[in-house]
């Protein structure tokens, strides 16, 4: 499996000692994307063992200070630790003009390039793309604009049924990478080997569904249906529902029915308000309704 979610920080807005606000570091098909940035973020990136040099690629879901104010420290610390490669960052729209004046007012300059992707649209699309990995927004509905985002493994190549391509002198080595992209073989007799007799199928896909600040939302369910790892916010019991509507937040029960409804493979809870001295109540009104459900511990990782 290559997908692994380590929890930099999870609780809503102030500080704690045991934990701080959101932001986590995905590793998926050996890339390295940090999500969210609340204050102190590189400090849990230290304590996680993260190396710095690994990540190039920044989302933010929405410009509320509890996602954000630790961004500008770790570009201040990416430039001191040398960095040359580019770093991109993205979030909504105006994300640019915060960090940029951050910038400015500090009289400071980057040894690397800041290229910023701003966000503004209310439906979800295609913001990142590579070899391996897409990226899509999960339009949410918060107090202000805010995004999640889905990250998806594209397909793996076909595995090489070695017994099988042996019988088969005319199959050389510079073959191979024809054959895991899942093209037939044709003999110099003009006979054709389908590709399903010399390979085997490839390792599941693995995707990771990051649902930051919302009010209940399941129109989001068809964009994460599947997933195999949901991070979604739970901010209040279900006893608080008129609270969680006011403030654009979600309870556990709503998490989970989110859960529930889009099948996903395991179900992580956050953001939980500082009114649940143990948080362990938010996951038994979720795991009624959606049983995979977990809370996090900091620096947890999760893996699918």
């Amino acid at each position: 499996m290559s997908l692994k979610l380590t929890i930099l920080g999870f609780n809503s807005a102030i500080p704690k000692k045991k934990s701080a606000p959101t932001a986590q570091l995905l590793e998926i098909a050996n890339r390295h994307f940090l999500i969210d940035c609340g204050e102190g973020t590189q400090v849990q990136l230290r304590k996680a063992k993260a190396k710095f040099s690994k990540i190039n690629h920044i989302f933010i879901s929405h410009l509320h200070g509890d996602h954000v104010f630790g961004l500008i420290g770790l570009i201040s610390t990416l430039q001191l630790l040398g960095k040359e490669t580019p770093l991109w960052i993205f979030g909504p729209k105006g994300i640019k003009d915060f960090i940029m004046n951050q910038l400015r007012h500090t009289q400071s300059n980057c040894s690397f390039e800041l290229s910023f992707k701003e966000l503004e649209s209310k439906h979800s699309e295609l913001i990142f793309e590579d070899d391996k990995v897409k990226v899509f927004t999960i339009p949410l509905n918060h107090r202000i604009y805010t995004n999640g985002y889905l990250f998806k493994e594209k397909e793996k190549s076909r595995k090489l049924n070695i017994d099988a391509v042996k019988k088969h002198p005319e199959i050389e080595t510079c073959d191979y990478q024809n054959l895991k992209n899942g093209r037939d073989f044709q003999l110099q007799n003009g006979e054709i080997l389908s590709n399903q007799s010399l390979t085997f199928s490839p390792e599941k896909s693995l995707s990771y569904a990051f649902c930051s600040d919302t009010r209940y939302k399941p129109d989001i369910v068809p964009i994460i249906e599947n997933v195999d790892l949901l991070y979604h916010e739970a901010t209040f019991l279900e006893d608080l529902k008129e609270m969680a509507d006011y403030t654009g937040h979600s309870t556990a029960k709503e998490a989970a029915i989110i859960a529930r409804d889009a099948n996903v493979g395991k179900l992580v809870l956050g953001h939980f308000s500082n009114r649940y001295k143990n948080p362990e109540i938010l996951l038994e009104e979720a795991k009624l309704v959606f049983e995979n459900t977990f809370i996090p511990k900091q620096l947890q990782i999760f893996e699918a």
